[in-house]
């Protein structure tokens, strides 16, 4: 069910919202006068991202909140119905990455990961569900990533995180429907890479250069794909057309896909430089309010890329069609 009211006279919370995707999914709801609450942990980016909110038409609250704090998130909550009288959508979208060999990130910074991107989904979502049932019905909309559907190596706790939000949301929207809540929807948008400061501000154990596998792709289209979802609700919805050929490609051949994926992901995600191990922004906020993480060179293999695995999709589709009618055909017989 979509919002029980116009996207110009909602109110909208939106975590991770001091910098990248959230930043500009702030924006464009601001650009629909929505009134927007603002959740990240550096209360000075969030003032930033208000400011703007402000200036491009819409209403905004700045509500430093750590979500890993399931008091804190509730907390975020009342704040935003206290301010507004109402909430009717959530955006969950903190996350923190520490990038590295499975067996070599620090077992803190492992489970630091799970606590943001997992847990604080889980409270964004426990603390938005009486509220939207008192609105009379809303929307929850889940920032995972195309990691959800597929994987890729030296992530292996984002990894484990977002494939949790997938199945924590399809959980949570059977419980709803199953018990009369079918007013709220719940919704999982799953981006390819997008050009955002996460792999400048990831905790880095691999003694390289992180860099976005590309083709990298702009925040505003995960925000527009995240405006559209609290205006007509789906179950699942792909930011980014590599996104939804790479799951192609992993429905119809796992064990070739995640061949494919890991020695591209292997190639395409170091730089030329070297880096020092650092737990990046894992454990502190980021200073400053940013949307962009300045990959715009990448963007340009998105053709040549987005082709090459539509192309490998294809050959795929081809046959595995061919290998069922062959099936059809000797069970006929």
């Amino acid at each position: 069910m979509p919002l029980t009211r116009s996207l110009s006279d909602a109110v909208v919370v939106v975590t991770g919202a001091s910098s990248g995707i959230g930043t500009a999914t702030a924006y464009a709801l601001a650009r629909r006068s929505a009134d927007i609450v603002l959740a990240a942990r550096s209360e000075p980016a969030l003032e930033d991202v208000a400011r703007r909110c402000r200036e491009l038409g819409g209403r905004a609250l700045a509500v430093p909140t750590d979500v890993t704090d399931p008091v804190a998130v509730e907390e975020l909550a009342a704040r935003a119905a206290a301010e507004y009288g109402r909430i009717d959508g959530w955006v969950n979208n903190a996350a923190v990455s520490a990038v590295g060999l499975f067996d070599e990130i620090p077992v803190s910074e492992f489970r630091r990961v799970l606590e943001v991107n997992l847990l604080g989904a889980a409270y964004g979502i426990r603390a938005a569900l009486p509220w939207l049932s008192l609105s009379g019905g809303g929307v929850v909309v889940n920032n995972a990533s195309v990691l959800a559907e597929v994987a890729m190596p030296y992530q292996s706790a984002y990894n484990a995180t977002k494939h949790g939000i997938r199945g924590l949301a399809d959980t949570v929207r059977q419980e709803l429907r199953v018990t009369g809540r079918g007013n709220i929807s719940i919704c999982t948008v799953l981006p390819a890479t997008i050009d955002t400061p996460f792999f400048r501000h990831a905790g880095n154990h691999t003694g390289r250069e992180l860099v976005p596998p590309p083709p990298v792709y702009p925040p505003e289209m995960v925000a527009e794909t995240i405006v559209r979802l609290l205006r007509r609700p789906r179950r699942e919805a792909y930011a980014g057309g590599a996104a939804r050929l790479i799951g192609l490609q992993w429905r119809l051949a796992p064990a070739l896909a995640e061949r494919a994926l890991g020695w591209y992901a292997h190639r395409t995600q170091f730089g030329p430089s070297g880096a020092a191990d650092s737990t990046g922004n894992v454990f502190r906020a980021d200073a400053e309010a940013q949307r962009e993480g300045g990959w715009h060179g990448r963007r340009r293999q998105v053709v040549r890329v987005t082709a090459a695995f539509g192309l490998a999709a294809a050959g795929t589709a081809v046959g595995t069609m061919a290998a069922m009618t062959r099936r059809s055909r000797a069970e006929r017989r």
